[in-house]
């Protein structure tokens, strides 16, 4: 084989796995082992996990347990700096570019949830609602409107407004923020940026110019309202796996302009109704359960869309046995159903057969269904005001205790 078809193979093989910050499709299973070596992450092993129990005094999240967090970025490090009294802040984010968030959107919120109840840390939350504006062909007005939308639900999710700090970019970005802004995108060449991003010659300048502004929320000195004068203060990013290449160059540029690298800890997808192919979609409405669904909703996308792994007879799946790898019930089910023990005796009987397809899917819909309409009783009570005073510019002054 000459290069020239070595080269055209590893094209080929790359392609059949595409993961960016706004794309995510494979021709089978996303096979994440590839996606730690091609990021340079690591996997988080249990020695991690025992180390939160042990130092939180709590149970490990069914996130942990499960491996939906899976990956990480100096993780140990923020652990070991806890254990010396030292303290840290949170830092996630959602881009708003739909009115209703599905349960794919959840799961770095209810994780980060724990991970601030547990360590007792502030919080804060970046609504890119001009990454979306450039990204999605949003008005500003409608970006903006989305993101507040958007923080009823965040705010849903139960954060403590005594250590949270939720922010729209269009309303935040300038002083302090702005400065570092500028201190990383001048240590960002054009070739790098191209590299990482795979940005092209049709793409926009504003897309070029916005990875700085998801970079920067992870120095302290961005919030000088919050952290005055503790400009050596450790971040810890909870996100997605596919929001790596922007903390990739914020780590690369941190210690240049004299700040930690921020530390990531990774998630899985939570995969569409159809497969695990790609990730829930906002713009497919069948892929995905919304948290504005009805329980009528949940059950007919469960029964209609939710890729199952029974055979293809009763009589088959008796004799063989659920394919538990390929099956979305019981894949959402890990995510959703907390009891450790009826989810082992499902897999246990679907796997032998001597449960069917829709009997998990009744069980689904039932966890769905309790999962949604919680939510939906915690964002009815979740006012403007309330958005207000999460994004108000303010000192948090229980942010440690």
């Amino acid at each position: 084989m000459d290069k020239n078809e070595e080269k055209t193979q590893v094209e080929e093989q790359e392609q059949d796995q595409v993961v960016n910050p706004w794309q995510v499709s494979s021709k089978g299973k996303i096979d994440y082992d590839k996606l730690i070596d091609q990021f340079g992450c690591q996997r988080l092993d249990t020695s991690l996990i025992d180390r939160v129990q042990r130092l939180t005094g709590r149970p490990a999240h069914v996130f942990l347990r499960r491996g939906v967090f899976f990956a990480h970025r100096d993780f140990g490090e923020i652990l070991d700096a806890y254990e010396r009294g030292e303290n840290f802040y949170l830092y996630t984010g959602r881009g708003p570019s739909s009115e209703a968030l599905h349960l794919g959107h959840l799961v770095p919120f209810m994780f980060t949830k724990y991970l601030q109840d547990a360590f007792k840390v502030p919080l804060v939350i970046q609504l890119t609602d001009d990454e979306k504006c450039m990204w999605k062909n949003l008005s500003i007005e409608e970006s903006q409107r989305l993101a507040r939308e958007n923080a009823k639900d965040i705010i849903a999710c139960g954060f403590d407004i005594t250590k949270t700090f939720i922010f729209s970019d269009f309303d935040y970005v300038g002083g302090a923020f702005y400065k570092n802004m500028v201190k990383v995108a001048k240590c960002v060449t054009y070739n790098k940026v191209v590299g990482i991003f795979g940005f092209t010659g049709e793409d926009h300048i504003g897309k070029v110019s916005f990875p700085p502004v998801q970079a920067v929320p992870s120095f302290p000195s961005s919030f000088p309202h919050l952290f005055s004068g503790k400009d050596h203060l450790r971040c810890l990013i909870p996100c997605a796996i596919d929001q790596d290449p922007y903390f990739r160059m914020t780590r690369d540029v941190a210690p240049r302009i004299g700040y930690h690298k921020p530390a990531l800890i990774e998630s899985l997808f939570f995969p569409a109704l159809q497969g695990e192919t790609g990730k829930m979609s906002a713009t497919d409405a069948s892929s995905a359960i919304y948290v504005t669904d009805s329980g009528k909703v949940i059950k007919d996308k469960v029964n209609k869309y939710a890729f199952s792994g029974g055979r293809e007879t009763i009589e088959l799946h008796r004799k063989l046995g659920a394919n538990l790898e390929v099956d979305i019930p019981v894949k959402y089910l890990s995510f959703f159903l907390d009891d450790d023990a009826e989810l082992e005796r499902i897999k246990m009987e679907y796997g032998a057969g001597r449960m069917l397809t829709g009997e998990v899917k009744q069980i689904l819909t039932r966890v769905l269904t309790e999962t949604v309409e919680r939510h939906q009783r915690a964002r009815a009570a979740v006012t403007d005001e309330m958005v207000d005073a999460f994004m108000a510019v303010r000192p948090l002054p229980d942010m440690f205790n």
